[in-house]
């Protein structure tokens, strides 16, 4: 289809020429006054361009019965996490009514650095969905780990200016903020006036201001009410949070109001291709918001417009005339069940998926780790006080518990009877080969073991187990594979999901990642787990900038103390 020209789109508007595309017989959700109205929806080239009256069309479609919102928007996420590429990121997420996602992409980019970045912004260029890009500024996330890349403010300064760019992702080193760390304030100095990201997890009073005071706008790691509620009053954007592991719509349902949605925004961090399926994606967010009490227009306001508000997409966010044609058809607004989806005026249809272009994927071969032995795995020392990450099911935050645990031989086991099992890291982009260990509690685990490239953020090499031999034998798989999960009992493999791309993302369709999801997730079980989502819940034991306690490469890291444990 040509391109539509101002002329085309003004004559269409008026009428007087038919419209490109017309819905018909369906009532459309009013985001201004909260009504459904019974209209046409005219739409040329890209563009709404009639509403509230009647047209003709080139094309009428018949939507008799249905109800249209505006397509919805992520405002926060990490397209990696998905395990796919962009495209099949957009062929899952694309039909649950998700038009546009802004996606961080500093999984890639602590992989291989701006090549990853780069290889976003080329696919996002030719993906259905309008992916829009966060530059990233953490690359690492802290100097307590490490990376295959790093970036500072003079490596991405030449990306400000690109048109799918909107400003600075994540601000998650928010201790180096507070405390006026050069790089930090050399990033936000060079952003100062665009959009800034936050990530400030339990920060609160004074320095949450300061914080907020850097430049720093929306945040999506508020975990209960009061959190949210005081981040709202001090002018942040609050994003509610709905992934594989974060669960946060629950505790933050009831700030989600008609006089608070205009500042409240849906988003998911990360979530899997299981989940999706089995759950939904942001339509899962709208429909679960409704059923805990949320009038529908304030949840469609949070998953449109007022995302759209928040990030400067003035272009998009309701269906009006001169708004970008995203629109999703539903049954009903407290089910959000969507059966079609039009995307910048196309129909979205496996025909219109089969007739994208793509290009290959970048960070092969990426898994450099040294040779890992079961010896590999002993924790020395004669201190029998130890440091324990505790699990918190539907948190990334961790306990930061501590145990008794004798070293028998000079090691410190596992102790399943107490669901003390050993966790270790192993540096994998072949830059110093580090190793480290510690415990954690709250997996379940009885034997075997499970391991992961997928380790946020640095994405080295996170095992968990009750068997050294079976550990190793993990570390040794993910390597063969390129990355990925692995699933290991008695020297066998049970299940194994390889993600070739920057040890992130696999090749396969999102439907085939769903099927080896199933199985990990069994195999994970019948080991004893107890996690509903084992693998994401192990990558974020490795992030140290989420409270309390943590590991990396570098060893067990106080987050609170913002220090590596001696």
């Amino acid at each position: 289809m040509a391109k539509a020209t101002l002329a085309d789109k003004i004559d269409q508007g008026r009428g007087i020429v038919p419209a490109d595309i017309v819905l018909k017989g369906a009532r459309m959700f009013d985001l201004i006054t909260g009504a459904l109205v019974e209209t046409d929806v005219a739409i040329c080239g890209e563009t709404i361009v009639g509403t509230f009256g009647s047209y003709a069309g080139k094309v009428e479609i018949d939507l008799s019965g249905k109800i249209l919102v505006p397509g919805f928007i992520d405002t926060h996420l990490h397209i990696e996490s998905s395990l796919l590429t962009p495209f099949e990121f957009d062929r899952c997420v694309l039909p649950h009514g998700v038009t546009t996602a802004i996606c961080d992409p500093h999984e890639i980019a602590n992989v291989c650095g701006l090549a990853g970045i780069h290889y976003f912004l080329e696919a996002s260029a030719l993906t259905l969905m309008d992916i829009r890009v966060q530059l990233s500024s953490c690359v690492p996330s802290t100097h307590m780990e490490t990376t295959g890349a790093r970036l500072n403010a003079a490596d991405i300064m030449p990306l400000m200016n690109h048109p799918r760019v909107i400003g600075l992702a994540e601000f998650m080193n928010y201790p180096g903020v507070l405390h006026k760390d050069p790089d930090c304030l050399a990033k936000l100095a060079a952003f100062e006036g665009r959009h800034i990201d936050g990530h400030a997890p339990l920060l609160r009073g004074h320095d949450l201001n300061g914080y907020i005071a850097a430049g720093i706008r929306t945040e999506h790691e508020a975990t209960s009410y009061d959190e949210g509620l005081e981040k709202l009053r001090k002018g942040m954007r609050v994003l509610i949070r709905e992934g594989s592991v974060s669960k946060d719509l629950h505790a933050l349902a009831g700030l989600l109001t008609e006089r608070h949605a205009p500042y409240l925004c849906f988003c998911t961090d990360d979530r899997n291709p299981l989940d999706i399926g089995e759950y939904g994606h942001l339509d899962y967010m709208i429909r679960t918001a409704i059923s805990l009490g949320a009038s529908p227009l304030a949840a469609y306001r949070a998953a449109s417009l007022s995302a759209a508000e928040a990030f400067g997409l003035k272009d998009r966010g309701l269906i009006a005339p001169g708004k970008r044609a995203d629109i999703v058809v539903i049954d009903t607004l407290e089910s959000c069940q969507v059966s079609d989806v039009f995307a910048g005026g196309v129909k979205i249809t496996p025909a219109a998926f089969a007739a994208r272009q793509t290009i290959p994927p970048v960070a092969r071969h990426s898994v450099k780790a040294p040779p890992i032995e079961p010896h590999h795995f002993r924790t020395g020392g004669n201190r029998v006080e130890t440091p324990v990450i505790g699990i918190l099911p539907g948190k990334i935050i961790t306990e930061h518990l501590t145990y008794d645990i004798a070293p028998v031989d000079g090691d410190k086991r596992p102790d399943l009877s107490r669901d003390l099992v050993k966790i270790a890291v192993i540096e994998r982009h072949g830059v110093n080969g580090n190793r480290s260990t510690g415990f954690v509690k709250g997996f379940g685990l009885q034997r075997g073991a499970i391991a992961s490239t997928v380790c946020h953020d640095h994405h080295n090499i996170a095992v968990v187990g009750a068997d050294y031999e079976d550990m190793a034998l993990a570390v040794q798989r993910l390597g063969q594979i390129e990355g990925g999960f692995v699933v290991v009992e008695g020297g066998r493999i049970l299940a194994e999901l390889a993600l070739p791309v920057a040890g992130l993302m696999s090749l396969n369709s999102f439907e085939q990642v769903r099927h080896d999801l199933t199985a990990l997730r069994s195999a994970a079980h019948s080991l004893g787990v107890t996690l509903e989502e084992p693998f994401l819940q192990l990558a974020f034991l490795c992030l140290p900038v989420i409270p309390h306690l943590k590991i990396t490469d570098h060893g067990m890291v106080d987050v609170d103390k913002f220090e590596v444990m001696p």
